[in-house]
């Protein structure tokens, strides 16, 4: 195969082109001058002129060559041209010219040279080849073949460019001729893996399963010693649905040599179409405990399987079973912890995980998914700290990855850190414009909306929710937070008061949500409904907190109850979670 590669790259000939033009320019030089007699003198001045017309051509086509042999075609066209001015019947510089003109990527004109040396001198296989290339790049397949079917008629020495032709028939889709052709290469030239399974492609594609099969046999027959055929064989025995005889094959191949892991994994894959997952776990058990095997590659196999087992509880716990095994004996390979944490999120054990993926970012950092991972997990497991400190960990690898940033503002805005949580959802909004999804987006501005409140920048803070409801008119996030805030400042308490009932409306048992409308109505003076609320929020005591509680209390009082206003605050500081004022409230009874 070699050999077609370096006639491709210059024909073989470049090499020893500037000789071969040598010796072309001695043979036609003009032999006129032995046909009659002229003077002394005059034969003299015409082989002088002959001579140093001679060395200028040579010299050009030198040139020529050196410059197609440094890659500077436009120099090599500018030489070659030269020659054929003077002499438009020199084959090999209209051969030469062609080469040029496809290394500038002028196909059309390189056809036109190379037609001319091919006319020229039709006995130069090397002419033809070039010809033959060119029309097969115009998918001119036809004249292409014709040029390769009579080099292959020149004699069997030449029994090479068979493979050539073959290809060129699967262009021009003759594939019973691609086969012949196939058939005479071999004839002369030994059975080849190559060839073989080119044909094999063809046989299949013919539906023709039986032919292809014997091809696989005749590889295996030109080297019984070799397992790698038998393999193969195997595998076209599965894909075909003839399993009991490709495990005959894989048993041989397995006495030829018993350290061959793709025959374990091609048995398991045969075991688990009979369903007989035990024998599938002691083929695959084989394949991890081969000290030569390298653990990445392990672990791809061991997916393999993992993919097989999701309706079967038992192979999914052997699964397991055999990826903390892996991962165990192979403590320092990130793909086998990648595995593992996988399988363990498939099972709901989320917290290992979580430390599993966080050991293998330890020990690879440059795998995206892992991080993304990492950091979900530390998002439903509400670890707070963790997800801040990888989120940071994630940008120093992925600094343009918007969904970290988004993950690191999240964690800031908790923490209360709102400079910090806006400058992260800002840049994730910026990074994430054009392919963020409308949930996601909403999510950045909510949040955006929460920071820019704990900073005082109550303006952007509006902005951002406003462009939440604006999508969402029924964001239960937007609708609570949004509301609440504005009572805090009372600032356009109809708005709020139109936010918070819709709130509650949507949500009529939810005491959060009921005690953040009460507290809009407290802060409106509607004191008798903002009680009518709360009471309802306090119906369920399994949802009460300490703020709900002193809330009560607050709007007791003010509906001129202070004795019961007292009491509710003092359960309020039992209960835990009120306001700083709520000691000062219970030590003078009052607000």
């Amino acid at each position: 195969m070699n050999t077609l590669y370096i006639r491709y790259g210059n024909r073989r000939l470049l090499g020893s082109l500037i000789s071969f033009g040598l010796i072309l320019w001695v043979c036609l030089l003009p032999a006129s001058a032995q046909r009659r007699p002229v003077k002394a003198d005059t034969a003299l001045a015409k082989a002088g002129s002959t001579t140093t017309v001679r060395i200028e051509a040579e010299t050009q086509f030198t040139e020529g060559i050196r410059y197609l042999m440094t890659d500077e075609p436009a120099k090599a066209i500018a030489q070659f041209e030269k020659i054929l001015q003077k002499d438009p019947s020199n084959a090999a510089a209209h051969y030469s010219l062609a080469n040029a003109q496809v290394k500038s990527g002028k196909i059309n004109d390189a056809i036109t040279h190379a037609v001319k040396a091919h006319n020229l001198s039709n006995d130069n296989k090397y002419y033809s080849l070039l010809l033959a290339e060119l029309y097969v790049k115009q998918k001119r397949y036809g004249e292409a073949e014709a040029l390769y079917e009579a080099i292959l008629k020149k004699g069997p020495e030449n029994a090479e460019y068979g493979v050539e032709l073959a290809a060129i028939y699967l262009f021009d889709e003759k594939p019973d001729q691609a086969l012949a052709t196939y058939n005479l290469v071999e004839r002369e030239l030994g059975t080849n893996e190559e060839i073989t399974r080119q044909k094999q492609r063809i046989y299949l594609k013919q539906n023709k399963i039986e032919k292809a099969i014997e091809e696989a046999e005749k590889l295996v027959a030109s080297e019984p010693g070799e397992p790698d055929y038998l393999l193969e064989g195997a595998e076209l025995l599965i894909a075909n649905d003839r399993s009991d005889q490709a495990i005959s094959w894989i048993d041989k191949a397995l006495k030829l040599n018993s350290d061959l892991p793709q025959a374990h994994v091609l048995l398991a894959d045969i075991y688990r179409k009979k369903g007989d997952m035990a024998r599938v776990k002691k083929e695959l058990d084989q394949v991890l405990a081969n000290p030569n095997l390298e653990a990445g590659l392990k672990a791809r196999i061991l997916s393999s399987y993992v993919n097989l087992t999701s309706e079967n509880p038992t192979a999914q716990q052997d699964a397991l079973g055999m990826a903390q095994q892996l991962a165990k004996s192979s403590p320092n390979d990130p793909k086998s912890q990648v595995m593992l944490a996988d399988l363990l999120v498939q099972q709901g054990k989320k917290a290992e995980a979580r430390d599993t993926y966080a050991k293998a970012t330890r020990l690879d950092g440059s795998i995206y998914e892992v991080w993304g991972a990492l950091l979900q997990l530390d998002g439903e497991l509400n670890q707070v700290d963790s997800l801040l400190v990888h989120s940071e960990q994630a940008l120093e690898v992925f600094p343009t990855q918007g969904m970290f940033w988004y993950s690191n503002g999240s964690a800031n805005l908790f923490k209360r850190k709102y400079q910090q949580a806006v400058d992260a959802l800002e840049e994730s909004r910026k990074l994430l414009a054009a392919t963020a999804t409308t949930e996601l987006k909403k999510g950045i501005d909510a949040q955006l909306g929460d920071a820019y409140n704990g900073l005082g920048d109550y303006a952007k803070s509006d902005e951002a929710y406003e462009a939440v409801l604006k999508v969402d008119p029924l964001n239960d996030h937007v609708l609570n937070n949004y509301s609440y805030f504005l009572s805090l400042r009372k600032e356009n308490l109809q708005r709020a008061q139109q936010l918070a009932q819709k709130l509650v409306e949507r949500n009529p048992t939810n005491a959060t949500y009921l005690d953040t409308y009460a507290w809009v109505l407290y802060v409106a003076k509607d004191y008798a409904k903002a009680r009518q609320y709360l009471e309802k929020a306090m119906a369920n005591p399994a949802n009460l907190s300490g703020t709900i509680i002193e809330h009560y209390g607050d709007v007791l009082y003010q509906l001129g109850q202070p004795d019961k206003a007292l009491e509710q605050w003092k359960q309020a500081k039992t209960k835990g979670g009120g306001s700083s004022e709520l000691d000062k409230k219970i030590a003078t009874g009052k607000l």
